[in-house]
């Protein structure tokens, strides 16, 4: 008689549900951090997960959001080899950036801050980082990835991610440090 699951296709495609579906705002998440913009995000994870599904089978088991992260961070970049839009080579628009509370002389950090979206503050400190260092901050700091899952999405030894991750902390700091001081 008939099963839940049809033939190998249908197999297929819940197996792959039920590995990647899970871990789709933690791609989404990286992708918007790689590619600075959402619609480009939204083409980055569905090129990603179709190169998944098409892979699937590949897979062996182990930590899946790894395994997708490292898929849609390879397609990224494939994507930038291949001549897609390069958005990670925008310069940063000061007057863009600078709001009302740098334009009041007020230093006051309480009060800028206090002024200011606080995330909307650190996601431009963010963006202003290197990609290399920003996809790490982000996958450590807002996927909460370990350092073993990180260093294999970024195909780099712990050491690097360790020292990669400090960098970005500190270049972030600076950044908002910068942005705080109103200039």
């Amino acid at each position: 008689m008939g099963t839940l699951i049809g033939d190998d296709g249908n197999d297929a495609q819940a197996r792959f549900e039920a590995i990647a579906m899970p871990h789709l705002d933690a791609a989404y998440n990286l992708a918007r951090w790689l590619t600075r913009n959402e619609h480009d995000a939204e083409d980055l994870v569905q090129s990603a997960y179709l190169r998944a599904f098409r892979f699937a089978s590949s897979f062996r088991g182990g930590d899946a959001r790894a395994w997708l992260l490292t898929i849609v961070r390879n397609t990224h970049y494939t994507s930038l080899r291949d001549g897609r839009a390069e958005r990670s080579a925008v310069s940063f628009d000061e007057e863009l950036h600078t709001d009302a509370a740098g334009q009041s002389g007020d230093n006051d950090p309480a009060c800028i801050v206090g002024r200011r979206n606080a995330a909307l503050t650190v996601n431009e400190a963010l963006e202003q980082l290197p990609t290399a260092f920003r996809e790490i901050l982000v996958m450590k700091e807002l996927d909460d990835l370990t350092y073993k899952q990180i260093a294999q999405v970024a195909d780099i030894p712990i050491g690097t991610v360790m020292s990669r991750l400090a960098r970005a902390r500190k270049m972030l700091l600076d950044c908002l440090q910068h942005g705080a001081a109103g200039d």
